[in-house]
């Protein structure tokens, strides 16, 4: 697999449209290129983010807590008729999508860490957002076999331009279920917005294989964005001590993990250093590991120096990172708020153009950023 280098750019964006919401939250400048506003402080854990038509959001906690928020921050609501979660380790409430059509049918679609078979799995359901409650909730995938494990889970939702729903699954710390086509674990899988399985998924004619995954060979995808030129799904997975990948999904094809891959041994030695036949390499790895969660591709008329950029949040580097494409290929890399200390979990991009962050801590944050 051949180095790729990055190289850092230098600029830094200028501010040309929006301003802060008059809430009385404090905006300060970063050092390396936004402003920075936090709108709330008192999050618990927070771990996925969604706009709502209105500019409203709705945020998961962990524990199991479903928030609505006003644009601004305020009017905060706790959102009723929510699945029972396994809030152990890395498990709980995980991330939060809209349906496409959210506006006609209001449909809210989670993940969670869900008890099942002696174990837990990652789960799929959705819901209709009915003022303060979920009405209707059903739970519309589990991804089996159910592991007796805490960590690994996966779980961020994306659609793509012709309104299938791609969701992540994580290697649950074992592995070897990543390369076991009967093992929905390290996997990316394509449904149908019900949860059906799509009829032209790659494997879906295989006795030996799980017919809802598209691709295989993932650690732990926790990031996972549509690309608003090409519809395409793109991902993020943690590495082991370094070999974080981004990958573009693609039908049936095998991206690596345990048997190709950047990362080491948490012991020290190298894993699967050498290229393998029918491996698909990573567009862009981080090594050493940045804990990549969260992404989103920028496209917005507020901020033009960030138009096409790739935004991904890093828990245990402690930043933001801005990726310049050039088409699949990453051309620079800029990190930002690495001086706040701040585990970024999630970041979308909000109807006002801002990036919108959330941080992973007890009392977590929600961030919205500005060009300065």
């Amino acid at each position: 697999m051949p180095f790729r280098p990055v190289a850092l750019l230098l600029t830094t964006a200028l501010f040309v449209t929006g301003c802060l919401p008059d809430n009385g939250a404090e905006a300060s400048r970063d050092t390396s290129g936004p402003m920075v506003e936090t709108v709330v402080d008192d999050l618990h854990h927070p771990w996925g983010l969604a706009f709502l038509p209105d500019g409203g959001l709705l945020i998961t906690e962990r524990r199991g807590r479903l928030l609505q928020l006003d644009a601004d921050g305020d009017n905060r609501r706790q959102i009723a008729g929510l699945p029972a979660v396994d809030h152990r380790n890395q498990g709980g409430l995980l991330d939060v999508a809209l349906h496409p059509a959210f506006a006609e049918n209001r449909l809210v679609y989670l993940t969670w860490a869900g008890r099942c078979d002696g174990g837990n799995a990652t789960h799929l359901g959705r819901g209709r957002l009915d003022g303060e409650r979920l009405v209707d909730f059903e739970t519309l995938f589990i991804a089996t076999p159910c592991v007796d494990s805490g960590i690994h889970f996966g779980s961020r939702l994306a659609f793509d331009r012709d309104g299938f729903l791609f969701m992540t699954v994580g290697d649950r710390g074992e592995r070897d279920r990543a390369q076991d086509l009967a093992d929905h674990n390290g996997s990316v899988l394509r449904l149908h917005d019900d949860g059906r399985i799509p009829a032209d998924n790659p494997f879906v004619d295989r006795p030996d294989a799980e017919d809802a995954i598209f691709s295989y060979g993932h650690r732990n995808p926790q990031g996972a964005a549509t690309h608003p030129q090409t519809g395409r799904v793109w991902i993020h997975e943690h590495g082991p001590r370094g070999g974080d990948e981004i990958n573009i999904p693609a039908a049936g094809e095998n991206f690596g993990w345990p048997i190709q891959t950047y990362g080491r041994e948490y012991a020290g030695p190298e894993i699967a250093p050498d290229e393998v036949e029918g491996v698909t390499g990573p567009i862009h790895h981080w090594t050493p590991s940045i804990a990549p969660s969260g992404m989103t591709f920028y496209d917005h008329a507020a901020a033009p120096d960030w138009q096409g950029n790739l935004f991904v949040g890093a828990l245990v580097k402690r930043h933001l990172a801005r990726l310049q494409l050039d088409g699949e290929r990453v051309v620079g890399e800029e990190r930002w708020l690495e001086e706040r200390e701040w585990r970024i979990r999630d970041v979308e991009v909000g109807p006002d153009g801002a990036l919108w962050v959330i941080t992973d801590h007890a009392d977590g944050r929600l961030l919205r950023l500005t060009p300065d």
